[in-house]
């Protein structure tokens, strides 16, 4: 079933990832053309604070063209360790850093265009200790109970992938 790579061509080269254009060889030796969106990876979040309350952020993301609720999440470093920059983007987003930072797996956003791999975390035991965001990120930090966050899946107010993600795997964590 493995595809056999023939050439690969760079498309694009952003900021954030880069565009391939790769020709494979498949089992029945058919040539085909694939389009990927190489990411270096990224971590998420689920925050909790002494209350037990989950920690979301909200910010307008271009591609949605709204404003959505989301877990804390960034994008992995060059060789940074998952566990790093989970702790770094929760610092810069929520002004929190955790004491406490346990995994709980991780997926890949859309494994048939993109190879990024999210890395999610539970951050407990929070500390107040601020980083400076990035400058051109604007959000604001919302606090709600799981069982808000669960009914806003349902209602389709939370529509965030690593966000439903992360919400459902720490319900069931905690037996909820």
């Amino acid at each position: 079933m493995d595809e056999k790579t023939v050439k690969t061509d760079l498309i694009y080269a952003g900021r954030l990832f880069n565009v391939e254009r790769i020709e494979v060889l498949q089992p029945d030796g058919k040539q085909r053309v694939r389009e990927l969106i190489r990411h270096p990876g990224a971590t998420a979040l689920v925050a909790i604070d002494a209350q037990g309350m989950i920690l979301l952020v909200r910010q307008f993301r271009i591609a949605s063209g709204r404003v959505m609720k989301e877990i804390p999440a960034g994008t992995l470093n060059p060789a940074e360790p998952p566990e790093v920059c989970a702790i770094r983007e929760l610092q810069e987003e929520t002004g929190y850093k955790p004491g406490k930072l346990d995994s709980l797996g991780g997926f890949y956003v859309a494994p048939g265009y993109t190879t990024e791999y999210i890395h999610l975390f539970l951050a407990t035991d929070l500390t107040e200790s601020r980083l400076p965001g990035d400058d051109d990120e604007f959000i604001e930090v919302d606090r709600v109970s799981l069982a808000d966050a669960l009914a806003m899946i349902e209602r389709g107010e939370i529509v965030d992938s690593k966000t439903i993600i992360g919400v459902l795997r720490y319900a069931r964590l905690i037996g909820k």
